[in-house]
């Protein structure tokens, strides 16, 4: 009998694919997005070097509701903040194999808002 995969290891093959034409480089570093059910975090890549710039989460944050859409829109403001104070003002942006929409479109919007180009 076949077992059924987890939404988890579709999106995580998902991601691979997207991976294969996103990376992050010291001009356009990779603006990377984690989602869980409870919180969502944000990291700023660069590939070349294999270095995480910058990060913000709702756990980091003390979010007491990380896993909506205004803690996702809270998160984007904050990574955005740290990226323009470490003079980092484009990004590419990797939706991490989940759909670009609720709190994935709320945190890059956010980002967009707060000064960040991708």
């Amino acid at each position: 009998m076949l077992k059924k995969e987890s939404k988890n290891v579709i999106r995580q093959r998902r991601h691979q694919r997207i991976r294969v034409k996103i990376s992050g480089t010291s001009e356009s570093p990779r603006l990377c997005v984690y989602r869980s059910n409870a919180h969502i975090e944000a990291q700023i890549i660069d590939d070349v070097k294999g270095v995480t710039l910058a990060s913000a989460s709702s756990v980091a944050m003390k979010l007491e509701h990380g896993g909506n859409v205004t803690a996702s829109a809270l998160v984007g403001e904050a990574i955005a903040k740290v990226a323009i104070e470490k003079n980092i003002h484009k990004v590419v942006f990797d939706r991490g194999g989940y759909a670009y929409h609720g709190r994935v479109k709320a945190l890059a919007e956010a980002a967009r808002k707060a000064g960040l180009e991708f």
